[in-house]
């Protein structure tokens, strides 16, 4: 899960009507916090009519800045040239994003500088293309200016209101869609009414939207702290049915959807830490655990996930449907039918039992952490006690199916404490071939 790399400070916004009472004083504020000086490139360095948009400008006022925050910056010249000669000027390397719509980012320094060729005759007519009133602010870079807020977004900023500017602006962009719910799940804000009512409306338009984008959007969607009811939300409305399995013979999608939900709901920071796992375990769980609840192998790989994310999320499926399965027929003490599917179980789920743990309503569970967390623990982190290569020249063998089935012996007999030495291993290792000799 994402945590903040930022230290809270307070709010910028206050005053009369939840807007500053003081703009010139917020916009000081928000300079000294963004800290231009620190920069990776100097802000006179950008010609004249750039302003600061968007995410660093939204937080900075929030008080949620981190210390290397991505930087978005409308230039009114053609950003990728410009691009271009930053970084050869100051270092970095300069990707093109869009080259129709001249969009580069500049990688420099542990940074990510966006550049965008401004849209429209002037700022503000770029401004109120944007999707949420609250993204819709700009800091022009020169000192003495004041922030710029065509439609209303500090307002919104203060209200913890997310607002689109427009229904068309949303569906300029469809992806905007599952923005807003991304947005309101990061910030802890809500949509309002009219919004959420647009979003809920034109949900199928998400199917318009690159495979990737939306991809990366769920993603950090996961990552948030109220991610999981965001997810629940997002599924709810539909804006994932182009890519999701539909529904099984006999059963409902509205149940489905139902009982998905209620599991994503239940995939809190808060019932991670009180299940026993510690800050760093649900960093990388609680995401992950999302992500499986959410969608199936098959509906990631639609998504143009990774092989490794649809794997980790295949299994985590697969095992625990087959743990709840079981019931409560289950015996704490003894989970699987075999020692060979124990250690198949451990072999699979390495480095993934924290998020498995998450999404099982299995208390005894909570007992396998802290074996787990030992690295040494032969069960849950199974290793042969002799490699492949070492069998193959104390005992003769060549590469075959024969020396795999040895190795999964021997890690089988380690695994449940059989092994304490090389020496005892080579010995099985002579008894096993024997018994197993033509």
């Amino acid at each position: 899960m994402h945590m903040p790399e930022w230290s809270p400070t307070p709010p910028i916004l206050a005053g009369h009507a939840n807007v500053p009472a003081d703009l010139a004083a917020a916009t000081a504020l928000l300079r000294s916090r963004l800290a231009m000086e620190r920069w990776p490139v100097p802000a006179a360095a950008f010609p004249a009519g750039t302003a600061l948009v968007g995410g660093a400008v939204r937080d900075g006022l929030l008080g949620r800045l981190g210390e290397r925050p991505d930087l978005d910056l409308v230039v009114p010249v053609e950003a990728i040239a410009l691009g271009e000669r930053l970084s050869r000027e100051h270092g970095g390397r300069c990707v093109v994003l869009d080259q129709e719509r001249s969009i580069a980012r500049l990688v420099i320094r542990g940074w990510s500088v966006d550049l965008a060729r401004q849209a429209g005759a002037d700022l503000a007519t770029d401004l109120l293309r944007r999707d949420f009133r609250l993204n819709a602010l700009a800091l022009p870079l020169p000192a003495g200016s004041e922030l710029l807020d065509p439609s209303g977004g500090l307002a919104d900023l203060a209200a913890g209101l997310i607002r689109a500017v427009s229904e068309q602006n949303l569906l300029d962009d469809p992806l905007r869609l599952l923005r807003g719910e991304r947005l309101a799940a990061e910030l802890g804000f809500r949509l309002d009414a009219t919004s959420d009512t647009w979003i809920r409306c034109h949900s199928r338009r998400i199917d318009q939207v690159a495979p990737e984008r939306v991809r990366v959007e769920l993603e950090k969607l996961a990552a948030c702290a109220g991610g999981g009811e965001g997810l629940a939300r997002v599924q709810a409305i539909g804006l994932l049915d182009a890519w999701r399995r539909p529904a099984p013979v006999g059963e409902g999608a509205a149940a489905v959807k139902a009982a998905g939900g209620e599991a994503l709901r239940q995939l809190t920071p808060a019932a991670a830490e009180a299940w026993g796992l510690n800050e760093d375990e649900v960093l990388t769980a609680l995401p992950l655990a999302r992500l499986a609840t959410l969608l199936d192998a098959a509906s990631w790989g639609r998504l143009h996930a990774s092989r490794a994310l649809q794997r980790r999320c295949g299994l985590l499926r697969s095992w625990r449907a087959q743990l709840q399965g079981a019931g409560e027929t289950w015996d704490a003490a003894k989970p699987f039918a075999t020692e060979r599917e124990q250690v198949h179980f451990h072999r699979e789920l390495e480095h993934d039992l924290p998020a498995l743990l998450l999404m099982l309503p299995l208390p005894f569970a909570r007992e396998w952490l802290p074996r787990w967390r030992e690295p040494g623990d032969p069960l849950f982190h199974p290793r042969p006690p002799l490699d492949g290569m070492e069998l193959q020249e104390r005992l003769g063998l060549a590469p075959s199916r024969r020396l795999g089935e040895l190795l999964a012996h021997l890690t089988i007999e380690r695994a449940f404490g059989r092994l304490e030495s090389s020496e005892e291993a080579l010995g099985e290792a002579r008894r096993w071939l024997k018994g197993q000799a033509p």
